[in-house]
């Protein structure tokens, strides 16, 4: 099948919901235009920044106001020889804790799944994890303010707001990161940290592809010295600081790039439109929505879409949506936190209990916005589909059976995975012992595992 023919493949609503989404809910209507359901998604700005459950969530900037109370706090306490655990309730975990619930509710009963799914593409093809940097309750900030208004923009708009949100400069180290000729750093004999030089490169943008040097790394990591973070810079907290800043312009890939904010903004543009980008960025895409090893013929499309729109990121989501092989049956098995979501789903849960939810992502080998490396979790199978995976997710389905519900499990399974359920799946559903150990069953069934 060639690309030209993708919009005469019937594309099945199952298909649609569980491939590009995150599974059905028994209160959702399956699509009669798969396609126009997915594109429609595609469509004005993303629906979650404007519910009751995100207003009011806290900026970057009151964020980062947090952690520095929250460290003053603790100082106070060691001085007066006072117990953390009796006296201190940090603020920003609270703050984690309740955009977690938020992100993940809002996961679990939104009907632009689609959309959905890209925002957590993407916040994990810009990785920032709670691991190191103090980036908790910076998190969920992300996402509100540097992912989600960009996912159908331009992806050099989400590159210039994920490379200066304090999320991302705290997690690689580049708050600190000081130009050696500069006033702080001839003052103050602090150094320059390569990290997010390194990976705004490697990770983000052109990829190893693209043949550059450590020489580049370096130009890069001195043209973003002084990107740091203030939390009275409302509503990020983002600060450039000129005194801690590399003076003097940079030759990055061949090209040189003056001193100042102005420089750093010019080379991510150049980096983000640069033509191994193009490749680098469909590779992902496909390999997440399609198949581990991407199609070639796909990824050449997509690239295509990149380039000739200089990175739409709607035009190549849509992209995505007409390649003839997203359409195959199910090849892809669901990442832990997908799996999460799609249990849920079907059971129709609207909220996620927060920390127990926490908890079952972490059992689940996924713990939430906490991937060990700056890389991402890994959206291979292989990675997901071992003995302590599977094991892991069969625990996790019986506990979700157990909960309570008013539906026949039956309906659940026809309402969650329409046409690609299996007859004989359907059966061991229907004349299990119990709901629970039928619903155990349809979570643990090859279909419901993968997309």
């Amino acid at each position: 099948m060639t690309l030209a023919s993708a919009r005469a493949v019937t594309l099945t609503p199952a298909q649609a919901m569980i491939r590009f989404g995150l599974g059905g809910r028994p209160d959702q209507k399956p699509p009669t235009d798969p396609r126009a359901w997915l594109l429609g998604q595609l469509d004005g700005p993303d629906p979650a920044l404007a519910t009751p459950s995100f207003a009011g969530l806290p900026s970057g900037a009151a964020a980062l106001a947090a952690l520095r109370d929250d460290r003053m706090t603790r100082k106070r306490l060691a001085r007066q020889g006072l117990s953390l655990k009796d006296h201190f309730k940090p603020r920003s975990r609270e703050m984690f804790r309740v955009d977690a619930a938020a992100q993940l509710g809002w996961a679990l009963r939104t009907n632009a799944p689609f959309r959905e799914r890209l925002v957590w593409f993407w916040a994990n093809h810009f990785t920032v994890s709670m691991r190191q940097g103090g980036t908790a309750a910076l998190i969920g900030p992300f996402l509100r303010e540097a992912i989600r208004p960009h996912v159908t923009g331009r992806f050099t708009d989400m590159v210039l707001a994920v490379e200066r949100h304090p999320a991302m400069l705290l997690y690689l180290g580049n708050a600190g990161s000081v130009g050696p000729d500069s006033r702080a750093g001839v003052r103050r004999h602090r150094g320059l940290n390569e990290n997010l030089g390194r990976e705004c490169m490697e990770l983000h943008t052109v990829s190893l592809r693209a043949g550059y040097s450590q020489q580049d790394v370096i130009a890069m990591a001195k043209l973003l010295t002084g990107w740091s973070v203030d939390p009275r810079a409302e509503p990020t907290g983002f600060r450039f600081r000129p005194f801690a800043h590399e003076p003097g312009p940079q030759t990055l890939m061949g090209r040189s790039f003056p001193p100042g904010e102005a420089g750093g903004i010019a080379a991510l543009r150049f980096l983000s439109t640069y033509h191994t980008t193009w490749t680098a960025l469909a590779t992902k895409l496909v390999r997440h929505f399609v198949a581990d090893q991407p199609p070639a013929a796909a990824v050449a499309h997509v690239a295509g879409v990149l380039a000739g729109t200089q990175g739409d990121l709607r035009a190549a989501s849509a992209a995505l949506v007409d390649l003839p092989q997203a359409w195959s049956p199910g090849r892809k098995i669901k990442t832990p936190v997908e799996y999460f979501l799609s249990v849920g789903r079907a059971l129709g849960e609207t909220e996620a209990k927060v920390p127990a939810a926490l908890g079952m992502l972490r059992r689940l080998g996924q713990p939430l916005w906490a991937a060990p490396l700056p890389d991402g979790w890994s959206d291979l199978g292989g990675d997901w589909s071992g003995p302590d995976a599977v094991l892991a997710r069969i625990d996790f389905a019986y506990t979700m059976a157990g909960r309570s519900h008013d539906r026949a499990p039956a309906a659940i399974a026809t309402a969650a995975l329409g046409a690609q359920l299996r007859p004989e799946t359907l059966a061991a559903v229907s004349t299990a012992g119990s709901p629970r150990e039928a619903l155990a069953l349809l979570f643990a069934s090859p279909e419901f595992l993968r997309r």
